[in-house]
């Protein structure tokens, strides 16, 4: 029995996560042992609770029984690679010129992370500063609507023999969304790789000027986008957007543990708990628990991070981001004042 044997053998096992033969995808370690019909080897799984571990190695060992000899012993070891996500500690020059760029982050959709970012947007402008914002949910813009501008078209500039795409301004804040570019109609249906590139171009290709704050609304989860933002971008820190109920918080933490991990390292900012309590219009005092009391409040002292605010369930909020009117325009209601502090909260 000899090395090359073993590998033409698992060309017969096919790893289930991607449909490609164990040798295309790369997982055998080139530690193979041979000692008569013992043979030792390792494969290499995406991550140590792989849920294909098991039956990947019970189908290594038959098709070495079935492809070489019936009588082979194989001692298979499993290994894991972690993921190679990009260090923030070694970008290259930012192609944004702002003093702080924050990154707004759910772990999962519906939370209001998009209401969040477009208030304290709006609340950073109105207190003086230059601001950007990135719409960065390729699948899911919304921060179009939110500002009325839903029809507005970029137009390019010529600047320093190069062609830049000029953002739209609206309440003295610079944006770019892929909703600008697209028909608002049909769903966006892009592989990783082709949104992430768009997500490059926005940043690279714009004329966004010098900023005070840049802000991105970054998609739902963790994916392709996120390590292509952390990349690209030398990140001042992150705002985690969660609601008190508990499948929310869930997803919450995976993100403040996605930032925390040792090769992205961005610093978390705080959390802010959103729809954390229902007041309605005819009774202000009342308050109704309806996603759970504090849940935000609870992960942010477990986790040590900062509780930047809680921001009530009012349907005022609501209309405003459908309206593409900020709450945080409505000078003294109580929401706008919550956002106005959480916005105190990131100045210099």
């Amino acid at each position: 029995m000899y090395p090359q044997q073993i590998i033409d053998a698992l060309r017969h096992v096919r790893y289930p996560g991607t449909g490609k033969d164990l040798i295309e995808s790369g997982m055998l370690e080139d530690d193979i042992r041979i000692s008569g019909f013992e043979v030792a080897f390792s494969l290499i799984f995406p991550k140590d609770n792989d849920p294909f571990m098991r039956s990947v190695v019970k189908a290594s060992e038959v098709a070495l029984q079935t492809y070489i000899d019936p009588n082979v012993v194989a001692n298979i070891h499993t290994k894991f690679v972690k993921q190679n996500i990009p260090s923030s500690t070694a970008h290259r020059p930012s192609p944004i010129h702002a003093k702080h760029i924050i990154a707004v982050h759910s772990g999962k959709g519906g939370v209001g992370k998009s209401t969040v970012t477009a208030n304290l947007a709006v609340a950073l402008a109105q207190a003086g500063y230059r601001v950007g914002l990135l719409d960065a949910d390729i699948h899911g813009p919304s921060i179009p609507k939110m500002f009325r501008c839903e029809d507005a078209r970029p137009y390019s500039v010529e600047e320093d023999g190069r062609t830049l795409i000029e953002p739209i301004e609206q309440y003295g804040v610079k944006m770019l969304s892929i909703g600008f570019f697209v028909d608002p109609e049909s769903a966006v249906i892009w592989r990783g790789g082709m949104a992430s590139n768009a997500i490059k171009q926005l940043i690279e290709d714009a004329h966004w000027g010098e900023l005070d704050y840049f802000l991105i609304d970054l998609p739902p989860g963790t994916s392709d986008i996120h390590l292509t933002l952390i990349s690209e971008l030398q990140l001042t820190g992150a705002i985690v957007v969660t609601t008190p109920q508990p499948v929310a918080l869930v997803d919450a933490r995976k993100g403040v543990e996605m930032f925390r991990n040792e090769k992205v390292n961005v610093p978390i900012l705080g959390l802010v708990e959103n729809m954390s309590w229902f007041t309605p219009a005819e009774l202000p005092e009342n308050r109704y628990y309806i996603f759970g009391k504090d849940g935000g409040k609870a992960l942010a002292a477990e986790l040590g991070i900062p509780l930047l605010g809680q921001i009530p369930l009012v349907q005022s909020i609501r209309e405003g981001g459908d309206q593409g009117t900020p709450i945080v325009l409505q000078v003294g209601h109580p929401a706008a004042i919550e956002f106005n502090k959480i916005a105190s909260l990131l100045e210099d």
